[in-house]
């Protein structure tokens, strides 16, 4: 389990392995690829937070998943593919991936995403290999 988990306070006994108050924190941050670092904010069934720090070329190797997918640039300058569409996005910049939908990102500069999936991503709550590429 990550440790954005273990650090996390749950309002209601029984709640523990839910995030409802997450402070950030690079330090405790999950590494899912070269220069690609994960803090799962919250979640429940149907809906999860995730910020994403990137290195200036890290990449997010394009890949698809049942989940739609938005994203916010909270920092950094990120070049995104979804589907056949390219664009570089900056800070204040979002974009959309439907479910099934192949999308990817290079970092530009160093940045961070803010993902949104639903429903949940349930494969971020096991143990990642560090090798992983991010997102799959």
């Amino acid at each position: 389990m990550s440790s954005t988990v273990q650090e996390s306070v749950a309002p209601n006994p029984g709640d523990e392995l839910r995030p409802f108050f997450v402070k950030t924190n690079p330090a405790g941050a999950e590494d899912v690829a070269p220069g690609i670092k994960r803090q799962i904010l919250g979640y429940g069934d149907t809906i999860m937070g995730v910020r994403v720090w990137f290195s200036k070329g890290a990449v997010g190797e394009t890949h698809a998943h049942l989940h739609a997918q938005m994203a916010y640039v909270e920092s950094g300058q990120f070049r995104v593919t979804v589907g056949d569409r390219e664009m570089v996005l900056s800070a204040g910049d979002s974009f959309y991936a439907p479910p099934n939908t192949m999308h990817g990102a290079v970092c530009l500069e160093d940045g961070v995403l803010i993902d949104v999936f639903s429903p949940a991503r349930q494969d971020f709550l096991e143990p990642q290999d560090a090798t992983s590429s991010y997102g799959k």
